[in-house]
């Protein structure tokens, strides 16, 4: 493949993923870790993306990828991700559910296997999910709802969601940064979530490995504050350091 093609590809699976180790590059290209390297060096100086320790992320820390482009990435370890948070989760729990795909991933296996939940969740695409299951009790937040994804957010879901003290936390991210930092884009969003870390008495991150080293503005705490890691890949040994020094548990689905 001709360096231009090769490079055309890398920026449009930064752009789709968010971020792309050196490994993953080199295998689906099938060239040396030195040609892949390179060119990363020279897209980053061509700020067509950022370079990152072990592969690239996006320029911008501004602004997430489109809803429609994160449901289709990364589909089948979203999917993988969720069934096995889903064995962590008790019959009769109560549990909020966070924005994201992921945690729409979760819902779905939820509703597969489980009986008699209680959820609290700021996520209309959840809400719609779960309601399907005749004995959960699905507890929508108030607050404003945002068109492009169906999340729910503002001050009136912070009042909403601080009424509650619940068995388990999902949440949702949009990266996790190398010295363990969990990030996102929208700071309405990142006190929600903050919110619901702070009223759940466990909290699991379901990630998949293409938001290990993923850029974002907005630090909304640490993985310090989760429970349970769950991912499809092992991630850098930067973050698997932090997560054994924090006494995080790690799990990486089969």
């Amino acid at each position: 493949m001709k360096a231009i093609k090769r490079h055309k590809e890398i920026i449009e699976l930064v752009q789709t993923h968010g971020f792309v180790s050196t490994e993953e590059l080199v295998e689906r290209f099938d060239v040396s870790p030195q040609t892949i390297r390179r060119d990363l060096n020279e897209l980053a100086e061509a700020n067509k993306l950022r370079r990152n320790h072990g592969g690239a992320t996006i320029t911008s820390s501004s602004e997430n990828s489109s809803y429609h482009t994160r449901q289709v990435s990364q589909q089948g370890e979203k999917e993988a991700i969720a069934q096995s948070l889903a064995e962590h989760i008790p019959d009769g729990a109560t549990l909020f559910i966070d924005i994201g795909t992921t945690p729409e991933a979760v819902a779905r296996a939820l509703v597969k296997r489980h009986n008699h939940l209680r959820i609290v969740t700021n996520n209309i695409n959840v809400a719609t999910i779960m309601m399907a299951k005749p004995d959960f009790k699905v507890i929508l937040a108030g607050g404003e709802v945002r068109n492009k994804d169906g999340g729910v957010t503002g001050e009136a879901t912070l009042d909403f969601i601080s009424q509650f003290r619940l068995d388990f936390g999902i949440l949702g991210i949009s990266g996790i940064d190398f010295d363990g930092s969990l990030l996102d884009f929208d700071y309405h969003e990142v006190r929600v979530k903050r919110a619901i870390i702070e009223n759940s008495r466990c909290v699991f991150l379901p990630v998949d490995h293409s938001k290990f080293g993923r850029n974002a503005m907005i630090k909304l705490g640490s993985m310090a504050d989760v429970d349970l890691v769950i991912t499809d890949q092992a991630p850098p040994k930067e973050i698997e350091q932090f997560a054994k020094i924090h006494d995080i548990t790690l799990q990486v689905t089969g």
